[in-house]
């Protein structure tokens, strides 16, 4: 049985179906998750059709972990639903708002991760999608998402063909503030990420990247400013396509 400390991201994956009572039972799951007001302001897209796939895979940057999980399930933040009931009982919703959208965004994710916990225990393998908000507005014509739902994460499933080293963590000391927040001291940013730093994995990562060090590849290569502000921008502009700004 896979507990939370086993996660890891499966990138590689068996030509094998998920047997539909099980994915429903991972469905399910994600709608057990907390959410805001009970309002369940997020929705599920799953996608199995190979054409589909094609499409999201291209979309994804190419992963092919896309394509060759058997189940692609994108979460979207989805306030449609809700404000369609409103207006059909005579309430006046006023959903179209960055907090809104923000609210839908955490709901989406708490299913998300539902899902994941549930797919990990049943033996199956996950990988989060970071794309899916740098391509979200790609991924809204490709699933035909309508106004007032904007995909926020993505989660490949399926049967592992893999079995990866459990990734690295900062300790938890690192990461928790008692009562309240704690200043990170450069003595203490030492201690906690040098011995990341050390491991052959990331030496190599900085030499395979021509720089200096760890910090550099997420700075220069990764993850830059560059790209951030670029994906920003058109993130900002896809929720406000979408109806989440007119407020």
């Amino acid at each position: 049985m896979e507990t939370i400390f086993n996660h890891r991201s499966i990138r590689q994956y068996q030509d094998k179906p998920i047997d539909e009572k099980l994915l429903n039972k991972l469905l399910a799951a994600g709608t057990r998750a907390s959410t805001t007001g009970n309002m369940q302001v997020y929705s599920i897209v799953v996608t199995k059709d190979a054409e589909l796939k094609t499409r999201l895979w291209e979309a994804h940057f190419k992963q092919d972990m896309v394509k060759q999980a058997p189940v692609v399930l994108t979460f979207c933040a989805d306030f449609n639903r809700f404000t369609k009931w409103c207006e059909m009982r005579e309430a006046n919703p006023g959903y179209d708002n960055f907090l809104s959208f923000f609210t839908a965004a955490i709901d989406a994710l708490l299913a998300a991760q539902n899902v994941a916990i549930e797919a990990e225990h049943n033996g199956l393998g996950i990988c989060y999608l970071g794309t899916t908000t740098y391509m979200a507005d790609k991924i809204i014509d490709i699933l035909e998402l309508p106004k007032l739902v904007v995909p926020v994460t993505t989660l490949v499933v399926g049967y592992p063909a893999e079995q990866p080293p459990l990734t690295d963590r900062l300790p938890v000391e690192a990461i928790v503030h008692n009562e309240t927040y704690r200043e990170n001291t450069g003595a203490k940013i030492e201690e906690w990420f040098s011995p990341k730093e050390a491991m052959d994995f990331y030496r190599n990562f900085v030499k395979e990247n021509g720089k200096e060090t760890l910090a550099q590849v997420f700075t220069d290569v990764r993850y830059t400013g560059k790209d951030n502000r670029f994906f920003s921008q058109a993130f900002l502009k896809t929720i406000e396509k979408q109806g989440f700004m007119d407020n």
